[in-house]
């Protein structure tokens, strides 16, 4: 039987990580044979000792650097739309969700960042298996500014929001129900982190620390019972530990960040979010929230060099949820309401926004993915014209 799960793993470095992620799932009994293990790397990387390791490894996998890449997209007839997969970025991992929807076997995705490890005793992709097919009770969580923390079960303590957290929505005022979940609801897994808290470098500098990282660091007694961020309620999705289904990749394309003219980067998965957000509360689908957490071992990194990639896109951060956020309504596929949403911002005026152009920027691209989805599909004609 084909792999199933398709595992995307951007590394330019930290590739070993892959081998404790092949042992837990080991470990734990999970069926190796599901995994196909798609690592995103550049040319100057060690591909060939990547594809050794997966060969000693036997597991199913391929590893694609930029030169391969680019043979990829031509093999595959969509060589005009690789620009949507921004270079030496991390958002090279709208790659791997071009290379899913290239092949229909691939029912389930997972991204893993290269700086995290799984925790040993519980089990990875087991768990997020079994989040994607909840159902029945479970927490939900909203607050009075329209965003969710996903730290907030012990923010009084510890202060922190991840990044990507809109500086006006903080000091919120959390509300927690329980609400019950239907079988196939939950289109996302976020699994969260231990040891090194994903912040943004402003929040990092006023925790003292200039390498990257924050001092503050959070363990398992900081997660509390796993949740779903309310309806209407946005929140910050990274993709260093998440689990998803095929449906949504129209809805989840990792941003073009770094490799643009306003020198724009970091959001990629944080914007992404935002958008497959809007998407599920228009579908009636969720974002499940919690487990497994995995282990963050940020690697030291100048502070400063993160700070200069966020600030060009700190004002859009704020906004971008507001500009869509009464956008898609009436639809009824993850395309309809994605291109509801591109078209939004690549048709909007945005003079008043420092790098408001970049945000049209983006609406065009998201246009762009759709084309380039419809290129690969063969059921569907390859030149419907969504440009203005």
């Amino acid at each position: 039987m084909a792999p199933d799960i398709c595992v995307i793993v951007p590394t330019i470095r930290e590739y070993e990580c892959v081998r404790s992620y092949v042992e837990n799932a080991r470990d734990h009994g999970f069926d190796v044979s599901r995994l196909h293990f798609l690592l995103v790397t550049e040319d100057f990387c060690e591909t060939d000792e990547m594809q050794s390791m997966l060969d000693e490894l036997s597991v199913s996998g391929e590893v694609f650097d930029g030169s391969r890449r680019d043979e990829w997209y031509e093999s595959h007839g969509i060589e005009q739309y690789s620009h949507v997969v921004p270079a030496a970025s991390h958002a090279e991992t709208s790659f791997g969700l071009l290379y899913m929807w290239a092949n229909e076997d691939f029912e389930l995705g997972v991204f893993i960042d290269d700086d995290t490890l799984p925790h040993d005793d519980v089990d990875f992709f087991g768990t997020h298996l079994q989040n994607l097919g909840y159902e029945g009770e479970i927490e939900e969580v909203s607050s009075d500014e329209g965003w969710v923390n996903v730290l907030y079960q012990n923010a009084e303590d510890h202060g922190l929001y991840p990044r990507g957290y809109p500086y006006a929505a903080m000091d919120e005022t959390v509300e927690t129900d329980t609400t019950t979940i239907d079988s196939g609801e939950v289109v996302a897994s976020q699994g969260l982190w231990t040891n090194v808290p994903d912040l943004d470098a402003v929040r990092i500098l006023m925790d003292g620390d200039l390498k990257g990282q924050a001092e503050t660091r959070t363990t398992r007694a900081d997660f509390g019972d796993d949740f779903v961020a309310a309806r209407g309620n946005y929140l910050t999705v990274c993709s260093m530990n998440l689990a998803f289904r095929r449906e949504v990749i129209p809805a989840f394309y990792q941003l073009p960040m770094d490799d643009n003219a306003w020198d724009v980067g970091r959001f990629d998965d944080i914007w992404s979010g935002v958008f497959l957000k809007r998407a599920c509360d228009v579908l009636g689908k969720r974002i499940y929230n919690g487990t497994p957490l995995c282990k963050h071992n940020k690697a030291p990194r100048s502070t400063f060099d993160d700070l200069n990639n966020e600030v060009p896109g700190l004002e859009l951060n704020e906004h971008l949820w507001e500009l869509i956020d009464d956008v898609g309504h009436g639809a009824d596929s993850y395309t309809e309401v994605f291109e509801a949403m591109g078209r939004e911002l690549a048709s909007g005026e945005w003079d008043e926004f420092t790098n408001g152009d970049f945000l049209t920027h983006v609406g065009e691209y998201m246009l762009d993915w759709l084309d380039c989805l419809d290129a690969l599909e063969t059921r569907r004609p390859a030149t419907i014209d969504r440009r203005l």
